[in-house]
């Protein structure tokens, strides 16, 4: 391999390695929702540098599939979870 090819490969997973130490680092909350909505059921988890963003990626995953049209699920997400569970707990 040559000099120039070894500058590129280090280069190329020192740029990953901040790219993947990035997205992690950042998050540092995570929640696990159940949504009810229309009739309908569904759980989801998603995690986020807050917990309040946490919890509204995992309420808008789950209304995703118990909803119908961007209205349903605009109505869906802004409803309180039948069940929340977030780590760390309770910070807004």
């Amino acid at each position: 391999m040559t000099t120039r090819g070894k500058l590129m490969a280090l280069t190329t997973v020192g740029f990953v390695g901040i790219l993947l130490y990035g997205t992690l680092s950042s998050q540092n909350a995570s929640c696990s929702v159940v949504m009810e909505f229309a009739g309908g059921r569904d759980s989801a988890t998603a995690s986020a540098e807050t917990v309040a963003a946490a919890e509204q990626q995992a309420k808008t995953t789950a209304c995703a599939t118990i909803s119908q049209g961007m209205n349903d699920r605009i109505a869906c997400a802004a409803r309180p979870p039948i069940v929340r569970r977030c780590n760390p707990p309770q910070d807004g």
